[in-house]
């Protein structure tokens, strides 16, 4: 064995700079490592200043507690904190650094200098500094107000290789200004400064209640965002999450909005990553990212921040209730935002909008809507005209929308209707019962629905091979004003209905201005809300296959299929295992007799296994019915009349999700009259 070969224990400053490749991968890390320091020293404003990107110059400044002069050298040496004493403390850590390397190893790659203050006297103070040649730190006396402040000059200037890998200052200090709005929104409480070369970009109050979070968000977020939010807080079984979710409608190109903290850490884990796109997957258009910023609170003792060097991962001692609560909790949100329904608006920022009435939970709101948000199940009132149509599958096709055939649609509705026969008559294909038919309850069903009509007429069936027309017999309701004047100041959110435009828009008008509805798309959410209510609400009905399929899996898939036997039978899948590396599929549910099985289960398994659930079986169901409701609404060029289209605007109101159709295209849009003003320059 040659000299070369021998173990031996590394140089100090070859340790940090080895250390500094994990912590230091560009300016924008040791701002972060920085401010976290900052952060966690207590502090009530923090001051970062940048010159070059940061390539030349870093100085983050705070009024923290400060560090004591004995204590000054310590703190640049690698393993020395003031955060963590034991393994108890570790494995409970509330602070946001705790390993003692960042310090030692920044100043390894850089000039740094650290001069802190511990009393209120601003005349005291202690300054070190340190460059990365010798790693001999200087203690000399140096006024500072209360709290510390550290400067790194030229870094990486003693490493080459690394200093060419630094991009140009545009690009560096947008990675930094991106770290530091991370932080700001960490730390709704905290003051924050922003400047680059003499100029300050950002300066921002402290906030303590919810207007001056909502002033946060805005100055860093922009306008539009707290304009298409939800604010939630929500708390269970020791878990509280709340912030703020960015409508299905507001999304972007890029996953550049998206904010989630762990006891105020920024994380990017795939565990909730995945909650999360789950909880949209029904309401977002294809390539399209939402935006949010959210903030979960555990117990440190159940949440490991130890497992990545950057800090921006963690564990979860119970990953599976974390991720159904973040589920269900966005989940829940984004199906309470109905249309119509006030989200930001006018309303200056923390001020929360009244709720309009009619909407949900507004008073005058109606009883379905009510009924809904209280989880009670209620008789569906009579459908409307234009949704006893039977179903037209050879209408103009609307964009994005995949081509099925009828044949293919037709079998999708044997299998349906073997489910829920009794749906599939009263949603799709009804016919108009006569006065009495249905008993007495239809009847005062049929004339409540008439008396919260805004015309007040009967809505009759159209004729076998009519468009929309009403029965010749039936006697025509004298036509009335489409918002009656007595209404005008008690119109619900979506407003009444004016007129139909080119047979594909609703035009209403609102207590704000107008509505314009796409009556298609908006039919589509309404028609695959309730099926999915059917086909959902109850067990799934199973079909035995005649010949079980096979499947070859691994040793940790059938540890799972066994452990999860009970999660697939609720969802209508027999999953039996038949040898030590072998499944057989014995049952699915109904409507996937047809589907593709061996890689539906493997996808299950997988993520049953990662995430501790998996609804990739819903998934697929879900999309069989999407392509039902969507062959099975109403279609462009179908004329309405007007008590119909209010119909809509009205099942709009009180359905979940109708903001948006199954393939995420918004259903709705509406014009202020202050936009309409602006438009015809009415008041310049």
């Amino acid at each position: 064995m040659s000299d070369n070969s021998h173990i031996r224990i590394l140089d100090p400053r070859l340790a940090n700079q080895i250390a500094a490749g994990e912590v230091v991968e560009r300016p924008s890390s040791v701002v972060k490592e920085l401010v976290e320091n900052a952060i966690d020293a207590g502090a009530s404003r923090v001051e970062v200043e940048l010159e070059s990107g940061g390539a030349r110059l870093i100085r983050v400044r705070d009024d923290g507690g400060g560090i004591d002069e004995d204590d000054l050298p310590l703190a640049l040496s690698r393993h020395a904190t003031s955060k963590i004493a034991s393994l108890e403390d570790l494995e409970g850590v509330a602070s946001l650094g705790f390993r003692g390397e960042a310090l030692a190893s920044i100043s390894s790659v850089s000039r740094l200098e650290l001069v802190s203050n511990t009393q209120d006297d601003p005349t005291g103070g202690w300054r070190v500094v340190v460059e990365g040649r010798r790693m001999e730190p200087r203690v000399t006396p140096s006024p500072h107000p209360r709290g510390t402040s550290v400067t790194v000059r030229d870094l990486f200037f003693n490493t080459p290789a690394r200093r060419k890998f630094l991009r140009t200052e545009k690009t560096e200090f947008g990675h930094v200004e991106e770290a530091f709005r991370r932080q700001a929104l960490s730390r709704l409480d905290v003051g924050w400064v922003l400047r680059h070369n003499q100029k300050t970009l950002h300066q921002l109050r402290p906030g303590g209640d919810l207007v001056g979070h909502e002033r946060r968000l805005q100055a860093l977020l922009g306008k539009g965002f707290l304009e298409n939010a939800l604010h939630l807080d929500l708390e269970t079984g020791g878990l509280r999450l709340w912030g703020w979710v960015g409508l299905p409608t507001h999304s972007r190109a890029q996953a550049d909005q998206q904010y989630f903290f762990v006891n105020g850490r920024v994380v990017r884990d795939r565990l909730v990553a995945h909650a999360i796109r789950q909880a949209y997957r029904d309401v977002l258009f294809h390539g399209r990212h939402p935006v949010f910023v959210l903030y979960l609170e555990v117990d440190p003792t159940v949440v490991d921040v130890n497992v990545h060097p950057t800090k921006h991962e963690v564990r979860f001692r119970d990953g599976r209730m974390v991720h159904d609560f973040l589920f269900s909790s966005l989940h829940r949100a984004l199906g309470e935002a109905r249309a119509g329904a006030s989200v930001g608006g006018d309303a200056e920022p923390g001020e929360t909008a009244d709720a309009a009435p009619g909407a949900p939970g507004a008073p005058g709101a109606p009883a379905e809507a009510e009924a809904a948000r209280a989880g009670e199940v209620r008789e569906a009132p009579p459908q409307p005209a234009w949704q006893q149509q039977p179903m037209a599958l050879h209408g103009r096709a609307e964009e994005g929308e995949r081509k099925v055939s009828p044949d293919r649609v037709r079998a999708f509705m044997e299998g349906y209707r073997a489910l829920h026969p009794e749906h599939e008559e009263s949603l799709l294909t009804p016919q108009p019962a006569a006065p009495g038919a249905g008993g007495a309850a239809a009847d005062v069903a049929l004339a409540e629905r008439q008396a919260r009509s805004p015309l007040g007429a009967t809505v009759a069936a159209p004729a076998e091979g009519s468009a929309a027309a009403p029965s010749e017999s039936a006697p025509q309701a004298a036509p009335r004003p489409a918002m009656p004047e007595e209404d005008a100041t008690k119109a619900p959110p979506l407003g009444y209905a004016v007129a139909q435009l080119h047979g594909v828009y609703i035009l209403s008008q609102t207590e704000r201005g107008m509505v314009i509805v796409d009556m298609h798309a908006a039919h589509e959410r309404i028609v695959y809300e309730r099926m999915k209510t059917q086909v959902h609400g109850g067990a799934l009905e199973a079909q035995p296959l005649l010949v079980p399929v096979s499947l070859a899996a691994s040793a940790a898939q059938v540890a799972t299929a066994e452990a999860e036997h009970e999660a697939f039978a609720r969802l209508g899948v027999e999953l039996d295992v038949a040898g030590p590396e072998t499944l057989l599929v014995r049952q699915v549910p109904t409507l996937l007799v047809d589907a593709d099985v061996e890689p539906l289960i493997r996808d299950m398994l997988g993520d049953l296994e990662r995430y501790g659930r998996s609804d990739r079986l819903e998934a697929h169901i879900n999309e069989l019915l999407s392509t039902m409701a969507c062959h099975g609404s109403v279609r462009a060029n179908r004329q309405l009349t007007v008590e119909e289209m209010n119909a809509l605007l009205r099942d709009m109101e009180i359905t979940e999700r109708s903001g948006q159709c199954n393939h995420g295209r918004p259903t709705w849009t509406e014009l202020s009259m202050k936009e309409l003003d602006r438009l015809f320059l009415r008041g310049q």
